[in-house]
């Protein structure tokens, strides 16, 4: 197993291929790739930790894909991906509660679209929404906002914990012979990097937001990444009671709009916004865009305004002019481009997997025997089911699972113990929390701030 995050990379070692950018998506490749023990394949993140672009801030819903384009490579991806991915979460221990969703109609017009919306759900293959009236969605959501008209009910919706999954796909790549490198930023062309040379045959380039400036060394302009800034609002754990389903607006061109949603960590999400910005570091939420949010709201859910907030965050979205992935094969330049992975990337993100490896051997990589991959069992962070502080049996086996440091979210010394010394451990106090929740309660760590950094150096040293 290899992770490195300084020093200079293998020059003697030639990958058969290198992906660039960890994420979900190239975590997913490199995954995939795993599974033929010929290959050697390397995947190269400028940051210190996997996911730690859009996969660390989205809604965290794990789609049906009712609402794709039909035809689209996107809704074949998420469609298959869906299934996959849910099979995988149950399989590696990661948190998945599949509440439903309902697309809310608030006005004569997007009343009138609800069928329609149900029909595109057909298109898709999906067959289980169905059209609600008033007093339906009521009886579902009794803490509604006044004023619905109806519902398009998604049963098949679910939410589901991104932190994990990236670090699960990480985690089994890496132990089935995947070197992870961090710290690693490419430089010129796709084969210069920060660290030196990146000797590989093919490049595979889900670099995200970067994936245009990626693909425009190489000669292409086949898209533009326009980062689309969410911002959204957690609120504190007490509001859960307040929403049973994932509560969507009648979607737009600008995606699906605000919406409601509980978290598998417990919480309730509001958002997210959608700006098209220059800066593709522009995390930083607004003061305009958290009272948009707010105003929005109140009128899904006014008792939600009510509620202590916990945390606010912003996510850029890989936007482009296009509707659909830009996944595209230059065999002349051994070179995959896996661009414009919107929302969606999660849910998809097996199946772009897939896809994309099927495509390396179409054009001519000899992938070799394929073995099927030894499970990871990861943490279930999910307030829904057993955490540690829960299970006497794992208390009396090893006392440090019951000694809470982050009290918030009764996090234990053991689970930080367990995620510093992983398979892919945390490059920092951020990477920490998403991989145990700790610092991420209503005191966002100011009580257990000092004593989670002190086991993170402790470690480090």
């Amino acid at each position: 197993m290899t992770v490195t995050t300084a020093g200079p990379l293998p020059a003697a070692t030639t990958y058969d291929v290198a992906i660039v950018g960890a994420g979900v998506v190239g975590s997913a490749i490199a995954r995939e790739l795993a599974r033929h023990p010929r290959l050697r394949v390397a995947l190269v993140e400028a940051r210190d930790d996997v996911g730690q672009g859009t996969s660390k801030a989205n809604t965290a819903i794990l789609h049906t894909g009712f609402d794709a384009v039909p035809g689209t490579l996107e809704a074949r991806l998420v469609r298959e991906g869906s299934r996959r991915l849910a099979r995988f979460a149950a399989e590696s221990g990661i948190a998945v509660e599949p509440v439903g969703a309902l697309l809310v109609a608030w006005d004569q017009e997007q009343l009138a679209a609800l069928p329609r919306l149900a029909e595109k759900a057909e298109r898709n293959d999906y067959t289980e929404s169905q059209l609600l009236g008033a007093a339906e969605v009521y009886e579902r959501e009794p803490h509604l906002g006044p004023g619905a008209l109806g519902a398009l009910e998604v049963p098949g919706e679910s939410i589901i914990d991104p932190w994990t999954t990236t670090l699960a796909y990480a985690t089994q790549a890496v132990r089935h012979g995947v070197d992870l490198h961090l710290n690693c930023r490419v430089e010129e062309g796709v084969q210069v990097t920060t660290r030196g040379a990146l000797h590989a045959r093919w490049v595979i380039n889900a670099a995200g937001l970067d994936a245009d400036t990626l693909d425009r060394r190489l000669g292409h302009h086949d898209f533009t990444v326009t980062p689309r800034r969410g911002q959204l609002i957690v609120f504190d754990k007490f509001a859960r009671s307040l929403v049973r389903h994932i509560l969507l607006p009648v979607p737009t061109t600008l995606g699906k709009g605000v919406l409601v949603a509980p978290t598998v960590y417990g919480n309730v999400l509001l958002g997210p916004t959608a700006e098209d910005l220059d800066d593709k570091l522009a995390t930083q939420s607004s003061a305009e865009g958290l009272s948009q949010l707010r105003e929005k709201g109140r009128r899904v859910l006014p008792a939600l305004l009510d509620e202590e907030v916990t945390a606010v965050y912003a996510g850029l979205r890989a936007a482009t002019e296009h509707d659909d992935y830009r996944i595209h094969v230059h065999p002349e330049q051994s070179y995959i481009t896996v661009g414009g992975i919107r929302s969606t990337g999660l849910t998809a993100s097996l199946a772009i997997a897939e896809h994309v490896v099927g495509q390396l051997a179409e054009h001519g990589l000899d992938l070799g025997p394929a073995r099927d991959l030894d499970p990871v069992h990861m943490p279930n962070l999910g307030e829904a089911f057993p955490r540690p502080y829960q299970r006497p049996e794992l208390i009396a086996a090893d006392p440090e699972y019951g000694t809470l440091v982050c009290h918030c979210e009764r996090v234990s010394r053991g689970e930080i113990r367990d995620a510093l010394a992983s398979t892919v451990p945390p490059g920092g106090l951020d990477g920490l929390r998403r991989r145990t929740r700790a610092r991420s309660g209503r005191c966002q760590g100011f009580y257990c701030g000092a004593a989670v950094r002190e086991l993170f150096e402790e470690a480090r040293r």
